[in-house]
């Protein structure tokens, strides 16, 4: 390591779904790049090792175990991510740790390809609903780009993904570059054709999933989707989109991509002549040596919290609260999206039917709140849409284990599904508020001597009014269509649990009150870009990861054109 190059082109911070982006797109373009990433090397699909395994192969039945809640407290608090198969593509609390004066969940995977690999997949495409709605409503700053920036960069990244769906026509919703969707279940078509029945301003479709569905991709033997539902260990088929599968190895066989994994970056280096960044200060996670890497341009993709981190870090008499924080707004506007809230029934009827394989994908049911007329609300801003779906579990034969513990009839009761079940779970906006906030703690360091991370953040009037809508929408909706047994959810969600943490180096059209341009540079450095999470202006409802990837694709072209031109 100690003989590795220390110049380049560019470097690129973070190998998640932003950094695997900046990577692929700045070594297509001819910049040698160093992209650094924190965590360890995991290479695709070598190292999935609980991608075959069933559940009877883990000691505990692939649950989250006792041992994995006192390592990783936090990120099991989830009750999804942290299970026998994938806790270990998620950190140690221990090993790196935080502070909360209001409760956060911070879900974190340091890995060669991040989140990538362990994330939803759901991909929604945002619309000039979405990118207008600050300025229409006066809350916290405009957004200095519109739908029609994005929409080409969309298609460019979609048709690269794969992305299964189905075009609607819907303004709220723009269409996607689609491959065909899967299928819905039986219940679910039940659903969909009740609510098509029943209301005029909502439907009912498949998710939108970045998952290929038909042909191939480009990356490492991309082919078709299993149907295993076992995406979080790592997909060994490449169906769905990862840094692992696509970007990275599509970077590396340019030739102009050096990838360092264990690289803690902490520092951006400047130099006041120029008014440029000059590199970026590393520490080795391992050895704990510290190098300097020079470069002329910088793209921070190393996720919300740690790219801000970055930011703030970089002090100098130059910028003595942060680079970039001219404006006073980094850290500050942390959103996410609320959830665990809706309803669920049961229903009574397609006894003769059941489904095959299993789907990595739920239904979705687009925003219907606030986009004009009368779908607009008085007691709160902004919408929120529905994931969930139907399934079919096993019967009741639990109950009655005790008469029946042997014999024919035993055996045929426990291969006798129970009742079909659905889901409506919501997914909503949270507005930006200045004082939802990330604070560095120099108090409290790391093993590596760097300041820890302080959250303090909180749902306010606007989302706890939405969420009452959530659960009285999802609850009518399954009611018309003539479910049993509904019971309402309002479960216990804390902010960062939706895995969707942004905002803290927000773009703006105005240096005083934002952290970035319209084309993702810092306002105070203009070889910085910053196209993670943490750019983001306002949260929207729908699932971000899509949005990230279109900006990425666009600030390099924007940055590479401006390098040429020498004005960078």
């Amino acid at each position: 390591m100690e003989n590795i190059e220390s110049k380049y082109d560019a470097i690129v911070v973070g190998t998640g779904i932003s950094g695997g982006w900046a990577a692929k797109e700045l070594t297509e373009k001819g910049l040698k790049t160093l992209v650094l990433e924190r965590g360890r090397m995991i290479s695709h699909p070598k190292d999935y090792k609980t991608a075959n395994m069933d559940p009877w192969d883990f000691p505990a039945k692939n649950t989250i175990t006792r041992k994995v809640r006192e390592n990783q407290n936090k990120q099991s608090r989830t009750n999804y991510t942290t299970t026998e198969a994938s806790s270990h593509l998620f950190v140690d609390d221990k090993k790196h740790p935080y502070n909360e004066d209001k409760p956060f969940d911070w879900i974190r995977s340091y890995h060669v390809g991040g989140r990538s690999i362990t994330w939803g997949r759901q991909v929604y495409r945002w619309s000039d609903i979405d990118f207008e709605a600050n300025a229409k409503e006066g809350v916290a700053v405009d957004w200095p780009i519109r739908y029609n920036d994005l929409a080409r960069w969309y298609s460019y990244v979609e048709k690269h993904i794969g992305v299964s769906g189905e075009k609607l026509g819907l303004i709220q919703l723009p269409d996607s570059e689609f491959l065909k969707p899967m299928e819905l279940y039986c219940v679910e078509e039940y659903l969909k054709k009740s609510i098509a029945k029943n209301y005029n301003d909502r439907l009912l479709t498949i998710g939108r999933v970045a998952h290929i569905t038909e042909g191939t991709k480009p990356g490492l033997g991309r082919v078709n989707c299993q149907f295993r539902n076992r995406c979080r260990r790592g997909c060994p088929y490449g169906a769905y989109f990862s840094s692992n599968s696509s970007t990275l190895p599509m970077a590396e066989a340019t030739g102009n991509m050096t990838l360092r994994p264990n690289s803690i970056v902490h520092k951006i280096t400047y130099d006041a002549n120029t008014k440029k960044a000059t590199g970026v200060s590393v520490i080795d996670s391992v050895s704990k040596k510290t190098y300097e890497f020079k470069s002329k341009i910088i793209f921070l993709c190393a996720s919300t919290v740690p790219s801000t981190s970055i930011l703030l870090q970089s002090k100098s008499r130059y910028f003595p609260e942060g680079m970039g924080n001219s404006s006073g707004e980094l850290g500050h506007n942390i959103m996410d999206h609320h959830f665990k809230v809706g309803a669920n029934a049961e229903f009574e009827g397609f006894e003769d039917k059941y489904f095959t394989g299993r789907r990595p994908n739920g239904i979705y049911i687009p925003r219907f709140r606030n986009i004009g007329g009368d779908t607009n609300q008085k007691n709160f801003l902004r919408g929120y849409g529905y994931q969930g779906g139907g399934s079919r579990g096993n019967h009741s034969w639990k109950k009655n284990v005790k008469e029946m513990a042997f014999g024919a009839e035993f055996k045929q009761e426990i291969l006798r599904p129970g009742m079909w079940t659905m889901g409506l779970t919501g997914f909503g906006e949270i507005l930006p508020y200045h004082d939802n906030k990330m604070l560095l703690d120099y108090q409290n360091t790391d093993q590596w001597g760097l300041p820890t991370v302080t959250f303090s953040a909180e749902l306010r009037e606007n989302e706890h009014e939405m969420r009452k809508d959530m659960i009285a929408q999802a609850y009518e909706m399954l009611d018309n269509a003539g479910f049993k047994n509904i019971k309402q959810m309002n479960d216990l969600y804390t902010i960062g649990n939706g895995i969707h943490e942004m905002g803290t180096a927000r773009m703006g059209k105005d240096p005083k009150t934002s952290v970035l341009n319209k084309f993702n540079q810092l306002h105070d450095v203009k070889n910085v870009f910053v196209t993670d999470g943490s750019c983001m202006t306002s949260a929207g409802n729908q699932n971000p990861s899509l949005t990230y990837m279109a900006i990425t694709a666009r600030a390099v072209d924007y940055a590479v054109q401006e390098l040429k031109k020498m004005n960078i």
